[in-house]
């Protein structure tokens, strides 16, 4: 025997949880499936264990898509807001960070219990830890095997994620069911993740450990946040934002000081000659990369001693630092997949796929790649909210 339900999810992250419980509590009979033994896994590790759960600044611009429209439908019909309500109504405390960063003052593991609350309230039924042997579709119906059960429904929804963070159990499903039914994949690449050096750039590698406010730049593209150097390269806030822009073979550009002028140290040479290069340089950075970079632009001895035109490229250098990555962390350490199930085969409106009738994607698996900071949560909310609002 079959079971007959109205819409079959397929995977229990962020997307998949959220369009349950909004279907759910329309009345639609729920089934949302999940290889993995537990809901919201990605959830619970994300904002160091407190979830990052939202950002108060979301808006259509802050995410990558190779149509960069395609988000504006569903992130502005349900909104920030939207979900810090619901954050709000099941009294879980919260605070906001930089930049507008929203965590939880306790536990990832509140989101979590949030959602499954809000799917119960909605009579979604929740199949774990069995794999999906078999997907068909015919007469209008898709049929899902899973373990040793046969569900169908008029509609299947994708939810499974990108394969980013392979150790959670990661895979590239969603986009070989994708090819399945006809649609197109924007090449998937590791998003928000550190970036690797080689040959000269090894040396900074010697600075492991060490941070510093920087605005790091690929083409146009800028993010004033934390840089960290790491024993393969550099890392932290800045450079996982800058790595979603970044293409292989181009150059990133690092303002070491972005709060002085360009001619700062030709104005810092007149007021105070007998100071040491290298120690001006100490008393705006840490002292480890202050060593470093100086011993890279090979400025010796007093400002005095310098020629003003000496110092003022000293200065473009420290203000556009130019290194060429030799690579990623790769999927292991991304936080999202760029890329995915392309855009134009589905509506923006109900994240359906346009010649599939029934067909749906939703959350990372689709083309639409947030900054770091809350806002591929909020992409996960709003596009399984709005096919939650159809199926």
């Amino acid at each position: 025997m079959t079971q007959p339900y109205d819409t079959i999810i397929l995977g229990a992250g962020a997307a998949g949880l959220m369009c349950a419980l909004t279907a759910g509590q329309r009345g639609r009979r729920v089934l949302l499936l999940d290889h993995a033994d537990e809901p919201g896994k990605k959830i619970l590790i994300s904002g160091g264990g407190r979830c990052n759960f939202t950002n108060i600044n979301t808006a259509p611009d802050r995410y990558l898509s190779a149509n960069p429209h395609f988000a504006k439908s569903a992130l502005g019909r349900y909104s920030a807001q939207d979900f810090i309500d619901l954050v709000d109504r099941h009294g879980i405390k919260w605070h906001e960070k930089t930049l507008g960063q929203l965590f939880c003052d306790g536990s990832a593991k509140q989101i979590v219990a949030m959602l499954l609350d809000e799917c119960d309230a909605g009579n979604v039924a929740i199949g774990l830890g069995q794999p999906i042997r078999a997907i068909d579709h015919a007469d209008g119906e898709y049929r899902v095997t899973y373990g040793d059960r046969t569900v169908t429904a008029p509609s299947l929804v994708v939810a499974t994620g990108g394969p980013s963070i392979p150790k959670m159990g990661a895979t590239g499903f969603a986009y070989d069911l994708a090819r399945r039914f006809g649609l197109k994949i924007v090449e998937p690449r590791p998003a928000l993740v550190p970036f690797t050096l080689g040959g000269e750039e090894t040396l900074f590698r010697s600075l492991s450990g060490v941070a510093a406010e920087v605005v790091a730049r690929c083409g146009k593209t800028a993010f004033r946040e934390a840089a960290l150097f790491t024993h393969k390269g550099l890392s932290g806030p800045a450079i996982l934002q800058i790595s979603s822009y970044w293409r292989h073979g181009e150059s990133i550009g690092i303002d070491f000081l972005p709060d002085l002028k360009p001619n700062w140290l030709a104005e810092a040479k007149r007021t105070n000659p007998r100071t040491a290069f290298r120690k001006l340089l100490a008393t705006h950075l840490p002292s480890r990369l202050a060593e470093t970079l100086a011993d890279r632009l090979g400025v010796e001895g007093d400002l005095g001693a310098q020629t003003d035109k000496r110092l003022d490229e000293a200065a473009r250098r420290l203000a556009d630092w130019r290194f060429t990555p030799n690579g990623t962390e790769g999927l292991a350490k991304a936080e999202v997949v760029a890329g995915g199930i392309a855009t134009d085969g589905l509506s923006s409106q109900t994240m359906e796929a346009r010649k599939v009738p029934g067909l749906y994607a939703i959350g990372e698996a689709v083309d639409v790649t947030g900054w770091l900071g809350g806002y591929n949560f909020q992409w996960a909310w709003a596009s399984g909210w709005a096919a939650g609002q159809v199926i």
